[in-house]
């Protein structure tokens, strides 16, 4: 059995997230889903405004039947080498020091890295940004 993993954050739910978890799941049989656990966003998104509870995010993701395995994460290149899969999909925008880290683990391991193409017009950001004007 091929395992895939695929991590984020997953606030502000929306079809781009769901196409992530689509194409992550043909490249194998089983997807897991690390969802970053909430204490530790701000490490890497200092400016961000988070929605939903750790918990939230793991019960939205755990719902869709495309997932197999939801685990929670706090650093993704210290979580890989904890996780059995052989395939690491990432969207082309996960490029921080943490994922060149893990990117780089995973090569040294003989584990398979898939960078997904970001679904046209679909932005956690662009989404934040159009609530807030709604809210205004």
């Amino acid at each position: 059995m091929k395992k895939v993993i695929t991590v984020g954050v997953f606030d502000y739910f929306h079809l781009g997230h769901l196409r992530l978890f689509e194409n992550a799941k043909k490249l194998g049989d089983y997807l897991i889903v690390a969802v970053q656990d909430g204490d530790c966003i701000l490490k890497t998104k200092p400016d961000a405004t988070i929605l939903y509870t750790t918990k939230q995010r793991i019960d939205l993701v755990k719902a869709l039947r495309v997932v197999d395995e939801v685990i929670t994460y706090q650093d993704v290149d210290k979580t890989l080498p904890e996780v059995d899969f052989d395939i690491f999909a990432i969207g082309g925008d996960q490029n921080h020091d943490g994922f060149k880290r893990a990117v780089e683990w995973c090569r040294e391991n003989g584990k398979e890295v898939v960078r997904l193409q970001r679904t046209p017009g679909i932005c956690s950001s662009a989404i934040k940004k159009q609530l807030d004007k709604t809210e205004s």
